[in-house]
């Protein structure tokens, strides 16, 4: 991948898998160093205010809303200076809700949609400097507030690592083990301080 400005440092995976808490922690050990941080995010919710579907229920309009909007939130975040922009759901985290939600629901959508909003995700990929791909443990407490489904929970987990693999997209694999975190967030915030010095 190549670097523009700012650094953007995009997180993947299923839901309540730790991605905003580890976001929170780079964003906090970046500002240490005296870099300018933005982080996106809340973008599933933001849609349903909108008035769109999510989860399960993802279309192919809740799915581009979600990836265009993430663009022009990252947009934003550098237009304001940020040196950093943290986005909490990269573009082809979408990709994989709603090839989930067509699994789960036992639908398809037609192939040149799906082509299509593949393509408007792949646009993005030469301006991610790292992509951290959160891997699910099931052995992991959901919490209480949440009603997820677990079927549905799983399936995104399925397509977003098999999506990351077939297009062979480089990412760092992030586990809930305490070790690895530490280490993804040290990694992430190295690369930044060594791009902040080019």
């Amino acid at each position: 991948m190549t670097t523009l400005q700012p650094i953007r440092i995009g997180v993947l995976g299923t839901h309540s898998t730790g991605k905003t808490m580890l976001l929170k922690r780079i964003e906090m050990e970046l500002r240490a160093q005296g870099i300018t941080v933005e982080r996106t995010g809340r973008l599933g919710k933001r849609a349903a205010a909108a008035g769109l579907p999510k989860m399960q229920h993802h279309t192919i309009q809740s799915t581009e809303w979600i990836i265009t909007q993430g663009i022009a939130d990252e947009i934003g975040a550098a237009a304001r200076g940020a040196e950093v922009v943290l986005l909490d759901r990269a573009a082809h985290d979408a990709i994989a809700y709603l090839r989930a939600a067509l699994e789960y629901r036992g639908e398809t959508a037609l192939r040149p949609e799906r082509e299509r909003l593949l393509t408007l995700a792949t646009t993005q990929l030469l301006k991610y400097h790292l992509l951290l791909a959160a891997v699910l443990d099931e052995s992991v407490p959901v919490d209480t507030g949440h009603d997820y489904d677990a079927r549905y929970r799983r399936l995104v987990d399925q397509h977003l690592h098999r999506l990351l693999d077939r297009d062979n997209i480089p990412h760092l694999r992030v586990t809930s083990a305490p070790d690895n975190q530490a280490h993804i967030i040290d990694e992430a915030v190295q690369s930044c301080l060594k791009e902040a010095l080019v």
